[in-house]
């Protein structure tokens, strides 16, 4: 469906940011299309993303030079401010001397770009800065001399935040999903590898089980690894162990070791 009115167009801008469960994601390139499709909405020659790892990764861009643009603000500069107090920082002339001082090397690099106004936004989720989006123009005329940019700009960062928010869940809830299945897998396996064993050996499941863990501590391998080779009869008895086997277990059978002593 083509959305022709801004707001249309807003709108499905905003779902597309949000939209990140998907197989495959890619946080650099999600978040490029988010700073592109700012930028188109706001007519703004350019909107680049930075979240902030603790190091202040530049993870996207959107525009002709951008990635100049957020490098430079490893010393300041809109986007490390914004993240820091979380809150806007308004549009700002990158002419004035005031901000030039604040923010030199930014600045310096910004005006070689032709870019003559900046602002940022953070983004944020539970209260939680992640990073920050800027948005930079020719001039104050453009992108940086009203409110409602400012509003717009929040609005891309809140639904990118909440994108990256979900992604992360999605993948931590992924991760815990297959971890217990694994575990599952393996608890499964080696009940298999017991009840073999103790069939082939006529000895109960707790010697199976003994017998399993003390060839896996010999060889230095986990128990799950064991328990199915034996499941795949690709490792035999005589290789599993070097002791003898016991004989049957009846129903008031009682093991006793050659010290006398009850198993």
């Amino acid at each position: 469906m083509q959305h022709t009115t801004r707001e249309g167009r807003l709108a499905a801008a905003l779902l597309e940011a949000a939209d990140t469960l998907t197989d495959g994601f890619d946080t650099t390139a999600h978040l490029r299309r988010v700073s592109g499709r700012c930028a188109e909405l706001l007519g703004a020659r350019a909107v680049g993303i930075m979240l902030f790892d603790g190091s202040g990764e530049t993870v996207a861009s959107a525009g002709s030079g951008l990635l100049a643009l957020l490098a430079a603000q490893q010393g300041g500069g809109p986007c490390p401010e914004s993240h820091r107090t979380g809150r806007p920082v308004p549009p700002v002339s990158l002419n004035d001397p005031e901000v030039a001082a604040r923010w030199p090397e930014f600045t310096a690099c910004a005006l070689r770009h032709g870019i003559g106004t900046a602002f940022a936004v953070p983004l944020r989720r539970g209260g939680v800065p992640l990073g920050a989006l800027a948005v930079f123009d020719p001039d104050r005329q453009g992108t940086g001399g009203g409110s409602a940019s400012v509003v717009t700009a929040l609005s891309f960062a809140d639904a990118a935040a909440l994108g990256l928010h979900n992604h992360r869940a999605h993948d931590r809830f992924r991760t815990l999903a297959g971890q217990l299945q694994h575990a599952l897998t393996s608890r499964v396996r080696i009940e298999q590898a017991k009840g073999m064993l103790a069939e082939r050996r006529h000895v109960g499941v707790d010697e199976a089980f003994e017998v399993l863990r003390g060839y896996a501590r010999r060889n230095r391998l986990p128990i799950d690894t064991v328990a199915l080779s034996v499941v795949e009869q690709t490792l035999d008895d005589t290789e599993l162990g070097r002791g003898e086997r016991r004989p049957p277990l009846g129903p008031s059978y009682t093991w006793r070791d050659t010290c006398g002593n009850d198993g």
